[in-house]
Parts: C-alpha cells; structure tokens; sequence
C-alpha cells in the first residue's frame, strides 16, 4: 500500500469533497477528506444531529454458492448457520496463528449468498486469502470498485433516513439488520450499522449514483458531511479498535479484548491457536486509557509504570465530549489494572495518565464511563 500521491485512488465523491473545503490527506493508498470544518465540530455534530461520511474506499465481496455458508463457516469467527436472512454480523478473519487478517461486517443475503465489507488498506490481502480458503463451489466476486458507500451516523440519522426511504422501511430495520430498498429509483441495501455508537445507517448503491445522493442526503435539515479525523476519535471514545493500529496479524482477538465476538462452538481457521493461548497466559492486552490533561499520547508511545517500560500505544487523540486524552495501549497483563497510574512517552514528551476499561465515553450521561476516573477528575477540578 502506497501513500504517494501519485499512486493514490480517488473515490466518485473527490470532487464533492474539494468543493466542500475539506482538506484532503494520504490514507490506506486513497486520497480522503480528514476534514471540513474541523474535527471538534464535526465530532460533536455527529454526536447531537447526524454527519455523512464517504466510506467508498472500503472494500464489498461477495460469496455466492451452495457452499458459501459452509465455507464462509471457517473463515470468520461470528456464527453465520441458523442467522435470518437480512442479518449483519461483526466478526474477524484470523490466519493459523490467530492473528486477525482483517475485521469485517458480513450481510447474509440468502444461505446461497453473502456480503462482505472488508477494511479499504486490506482488500487485496483480503481477496487473496479468501480465495485461497474456499471451495471450488463457491464463487468469489470483489465488487468493490462497483459500490459506492455512505454511513450516515447521529440520533437524527433515523428521521433523515425516514424522509429517504419511508417510515416503515426505517421502522422495520433493527440493529445490525439491513434491507434491500429505493430511494429515488436507486437501488440500496440499508444497514442499520455503523462504528461510532450513534444510531446510524450505512447505505451500499451503485457507484454511478454516488454524487446524486450525497447531494440528496446533505440537503436534509442538520446533515454535516464528516472526515476521517472525527471518525477516527467517535471510534475511539466508544473503544472500538482500529485495523492498522489496535489490531493486526501480529495479535490475536483474546489480546484485544474482542473475545465475544467469537464462536468457539464451531470450527475456524485459528481456532487452535486461540485455545492454545487461552490456556496460557496472554502474552498482552488492549487497555484502555484516560490522560490527565487535553493532551493524549500518539501512536507508538511507551506506556511507563513505576518507570519501567510495560507497553506500547496504538491510538490516542482528544476527546472531543470528554474534553480530555483518551487512547489505548497494549501491556502486559500484571500491569493491566484499571486505575493504575501510568506515564505516557516519546522520550521527549511525559504525560500522566490511568489505565480503564473502554468504552471511555458513556452515552447516556455523555461522561467518563469509569466512575473512579470521574470523580477523581472533578475533585482534581476544584
């Protein structure tokens, strides 16, 4: 994957994106808007009304066949048998050693016949590994340069989406279901989906419609089109892992604390390494943590405690509800207490912090989720 502007892929929507004043940037070999107004405002706008995001980028496979559920069965670790039609479900593609080759969501359209949305940076590695696990009576199709994607994400997304689709369709949708629909003769598969703990949609149609309902979608009332930067700190504030950064192939789900999204009941390729591990002692896991201050560590920072080196970060930003740092780490698991101090560094810059359990953000108070750092915090504040 090149980050060179000159290899770099542009979605149907760059155009729309220049014309809104986003800035543009680098990411997973595509050229993105981070953002348009800025991070914060979009951040909280997302949070109150509703904000569009062009997700184009990511990849859509299809497995179609009498052997599709059987062999989809082994390659990921959510349980596909016995799940209704219409059903999305969260789950993970480990190689031998249980390392995750990438998280995806996968849509079952019939027991025939399913769809996969796969990370934009992994789709090749992706295709190939698929393709090399399943069984001739499968077909594999990579469809992704043919479907255009948009989530829209916040607690009005469900009107906005009403005024597109009608109310009964919205109302019939449950969580992590989708339904095949029309909104102004397009073809849609809706999902009632998303990765930022807002109710929300993600909307799959032809390429060629992209730029009509982007324009369609951000004429209703209090629709913001949102970049990658605020997508990446509403992911983080509800601790959900980013591919690339909290989770690869060099860690296992166990590690990360992503456990209840495997089935353990059925057989999958990595299974054996992760029963293995689950007899031993895991070697790391995913923390959570909340710094002192508004100033969070980045990437690759070392996490310190008693001033000994215990861990590495792998995301961390700002919080734009929490007005603090938040971000996480792998360490190893004696020094993995909630509550625990920790300094954060690059070996240029110290910042204090407590180790806690995620999600950070508790939506319904819209606060620290760990009540222990709360109060410390306001006692702090007085």
């Amino acid at each position: 994957m090149s980050e060179n502007n000159t290899d770099l892929k542009f979605t149907p929507l760059y155009q729309k994106h220049v014309e809104e004043g986003a800035r543009m940037v680098p990411f997973s070999g595509w050229k993105m808007p981070v953002q348009y107004s800025g991070i914060i405002e979009e951040h909280l706008h997302t949070r109150s009304r509703a904000g569009l995001f062009d997700i184009c980028h990511m990849g859509e496979f299809f497995l179609k066949g009498p052997s599709s559920e059987e062999d989809l069965e082994r390659i990921v670790t959510c349980q596909i048998s016995g799940s209704p039609e219409g059903k999305c479900h969260y789950g993970f593609m480990l190689n031998e050693k249980g390392g995750i080759v990438d998280d995806l969501i996968v849509y079952k359209i019939s027991p025939e016949e399913y769809m996969l949305v796969v990370n934009a940076g992994t789709v090749d590695k992706d295709a190939e590994w698929i393709k090399a696990n399943i069984s001739g009576d499968t077909f594999f199709i990579d469809d992704s340069d043919n479907i255009a994607k948009l989530d829209l994400q916040g607690p009005t997304s469900g009107k906005v989406v009403t005024s597109l689709c009608g109310e009964e369709v919205v109302l019939s949708l449950k969580r992590f279901c989708f339904v095949k629909t029309v909104i102004d003769e397009v073809k849609v598969i809706l999902s009632r989906t998303g990765y930022t703990g807002e109710l929300g949609y993600e909307l799959f149609f032809p390429v060629s419609q992209a730029e009509r309902l982007w324009d369609m979608i951000l004429s209703r009332e209090g629709v913001k089109p949102v970049g990658l930067g605020a997508r990446d700190t509403l992911r983080l504030e509800m601790g959900y892992s980013l591919y690339g950064s909290d989770i690869d192939e060099e860690h296992t789900p166990l590690e990360a604390g992503l456990e209840r999204f495997i089935h353990m009941e059925k057989d999958f390729i990595g299974k054996d390494a992760l029963i293995r591990q689950k007899k031993e002692a895991l070697p790391r896991v995913l923390k959570g943590f909340v710094c002192e201050g508004r100033r969070s560590a980045r990437s690759h920072f070392g996490v310190f405690f008693d001033g000994e080196e215990v861990g590495t970060v792998t995301s961390g930003a700002f919080s734009p509800c929490l007005k603090v740092g938040i971000g996480m780490c792998y360490l190893d698991p004696g020094h993995a207490v909630s509550g625990n101090h920790i300094t954060l560094s690059d070996g240029r810059i110290e910042i204090g912090g407590r180790l806690t359990d995620v999600p950070f953000l508790n939506p319904r108070t819209g606060g620290l989720q760990d009540k222990a750092i709360a109060h410390k915090s306001k006692k702090e504040e007085r």
